[in-house]
């Protein structure tokens, strides 16, 4: 590795250092299916979305909430103290695409119809009320 790229990459480490995110790999649905519950609680206290989450029909709101949870989790791991109410809200939540499972179902006269099984990557980032505040 360069010397240039040697220090981008390390302070994108140390940039990461700062920030408090959970990541979700290889979820066996599709990407947007997960956008929808992703956009429900997109910009949210992470709280009250929990409670969103937990009381939402979706399928994929409950690996969404297991996220949640585990973003929390790594904040109060970084802080050495619980998070309280009103003090985090969800920043910033990506899904993209991920492998994407090739089939052929067998159809009439021969032919063979495609089957994607689609599935994705969840990165979602929580962060203090009190940074909200000062950058908007």
């Amino acid at each position: 590795m360069g010397a240039r790229k040697k220090i981008s990459a390390d302070n994108r480490k140390e940039a990461l250092k700062t920030q408090y995110f959970a990541k979700l790999t290889g979820v066996p649905t599709s990407p947007r299916k997960m956008r929808l519950v992703a956009d429900m609680v997109r910009g949210m206290e992470v709280f009250r979305a929990l409670g969103v989450l937990k009381f939402s029909s979706k399928e994929a709101s409950n690996r969404m909430e297991k996220l949640l949870r585990s973003a929390i989790a790594n904040w109060e791991q970084k802080n050495d103290r619980k998070a309280e109410s009103g003090e985090l809200y969800i920043s910033q939540v990506f899904v993209d695409s991920a492998t994407m499972l090739k089939r052929l179902r067998p159809a009439p006269q021969g032919r063979g119809y495609r089957i994607r099984k689609r599935s994705n990557h969840v990165t979602l980032f929580v962060d203090t009320m009190e940074n909200k505040n000062t950058n908007a």
